[in-house]
């Protein structure tokens, strides 16, 4: 009976979906996400009904068997096809807004609130669940991670799984280098495979002044000692041999950077963290703040109250509304970035490509899957996860031109997550507000490759030991004195 194939696509057994619910994955969407289910080919049309009718007789409610959004287009369509549509043509389609503040209808917690804690972390993301990991491996056991839905509901489970440490300021490359190397050793820490592999960052520019901008990057980057080297066509066309040459004037490549399979990390940072004694609440959105004195005296949920000593906000693209609860303006400002995955073809792509002015980047997954994304100049701020056929032809556009062989693959599925911008591309850090009351958010669309570094140096402040000097140099504050340096290597 367990070996019963409950989906063919990706090879899911009636009991991988049995062990996922036992695990607490008691949602469609989390075991989804946790088995596979419904990612493949078919898109669930063959295998959603068998999965939830496993999910009834082992007690799921009807909020937690909501099926998640069919994705049109119903059969495959090529990017050759796409890119014969004019994006022009196709409106900015905004989508279905998500909702800020509380978190729409949904099942119940994971779980009883503990009455009080020493840190609340508002935002189960990778940031929330690496600094929840990082306290507990330094004795502090009294950390709750409060989510307002699923683990990996927001950008860090959205995201195209790039990590780099090309950047353009001698902080962002540091913190880079440390998370490349935490990546490294993520599945040796917590016994969980993310899938981390060193293709490396291809960084093609299609102008001069792109070309300027990458020299300067490879200076600041080979002081930090990296391998950064700055290439001709040619010897970009030697590193990935399928791409056409004519489309750009040089490449910035290094081999160190790298991708991994974003969803394993925020299951093994929040399981490391439980084991050392953590709460992580799922779907306990927080709907007050208790200020009293400058100090944030406890978090109010749906579902009770938690007395603290320090509250992180490390909400991502909903930092602004949880901020608002302590009476703290945030200047981020989140915008929709698409993303979406192809058919399978034979593996050529070893790293991750992106071209440069205009935001496309693309990897090729273990199993042959070309995933990619592309930001859109046009897209308003607000928080929206919704999917447009502009950028599919935007994509798909972009991408055949630099890549011919692309044409004929089917895109196989499509989804959206949010950057959480800041006026300078830099992260807010430090207390902001009540004294104890510590941001951990604005990381743009890398919060998910800065966050093993940034949490691990954020451990150490919180618990008395060293001050890394980003806790001075990223604060809300900067803000209104003018700021400092900005980072301008954003890709996507």
């Amino acid at each position: 009976m367990g070996k019963t194939i409950l989906c063919a696509c990706e090879d899911v057994t009636l009991s991988d979906v049995r062990r996922a619910f036992a695990e607490g994955h008691r949602d469609l969407e989390s075991v989804k996400r946790y088995t596979g289910f419904g990612t493949g080919p078919c898109q669930g049309k063959s295998c959603l009904n068998a999965v939830v009718q496993e999910m009834i007789r082992l007690g799921a409610t009807a909020a937690e068997i909501a099926p998640f959004t069919p994705r049109p287009p119903v059969q495959p369509v090529t990017f050759g096809s796409l890119a014969a549509l004019d994006p022009e043509a196709l409106p900015v389609d905004h989508g279905v807004p998500v909702p800020a503040l509380p978190a729409p209808p949904c099942p119940g917690p994971s779980g009883p609130l503990p009455e009080r804690a020493d840190v609340v972390i508002v935002g189960g993301g990778i940031l929330g669940l690496s600094l929840a990991h990082q306290l507990t491996l330094r004795g502090v056991r009294e950390v709750v991670v409060l989510e307002r839905s699923y683990l990996n509901a927001g950008a860090s489970g959205r995201n195209g799984g790039g990590v780099r440490a090309q950047w353009s300021t001698p902080t962002m490359v540091r913190l880079g280098l440390r998370s490349l190397k935490l990546f490294g050793s993520f599945a040796g820490d917590t016994g969980v495979n993310g899938w981390f592999r060193r293709g490396g960052y291809l960084f093609l520019a299609p102008d001069g002044s792109q070309v300027k901008r990458l020299e300067r990057n490879q200076a600041i980057q080979r002081e930090q000692g990296m391998r950064t080297r700055i290439l001709s066509p040619g010897e970009a066309c030697a590193v990935v041999p399928q791409l056409d040459g004519s489309r750009f004037v040089a490449a910035s490549w290094n081999p160190d950077d790298g991708v991994v399979f974003p969803w394993p990390f925020l299951w093994g940072y929040a399981d490391a963290a439980r084991s050392r004694g953590a709460t992580v609440r799922t779907f306990t959105p927080v709907t007050g703040l208790d200020v009293q004195g400058g100090l944030v005296r406890a978090v109010e949920t749906a579902s009770g109250r938690i007395r603290c000593d320090t509250v992180v906000n490390a909400a991502g693209a909903w930092s602004p509304g949880v901020a608002r609860l302590a009476g703290v303006n945030l200047p981020n400002r989140p915008t929709r970035h698409e993303i979406l995955v192809s058919g399978p073809m034979k593996p050529w792509l070893g790293p991750l490509v992106s071209a440069l002015g205009t935001g496309l980047y693309f990897s090729q997954s273990q199993r042959g899957e070309i995933v990619g994304g592309m930001g859109d100049p046009d897209e308003p701020a607000g928080i929206s996860h919704g999917s447009t056929l502009r950028f599919l032809a935007r994509f798909s556009r972009a991408l055949v031109g630099y890549v011919p062989l692309t044409a004929g693959l089917p895109v196989m599925r499509q989804w959206a997550g949010s950057y959480d911008v800041t006026p300078d591309n830099n992260p807010i850090l430090g207390a902001a507000g009540p004294a104890n009351f510590l941001q951990l958010n604005g990381f743009v669309g890398h919060g998910f490759m800065m966050a093993p570094a940034v949490t691990e140096a954020m451990a150490e402040w919180m618990t008395g030991r060293e001050k890394d000097e980003i806790f001075d140099r990223f604060t809300l504050d900067r803000f209104a004195s003018g700021g400092g340096v900005g980072e301008d290597f954003i890709i996507g």
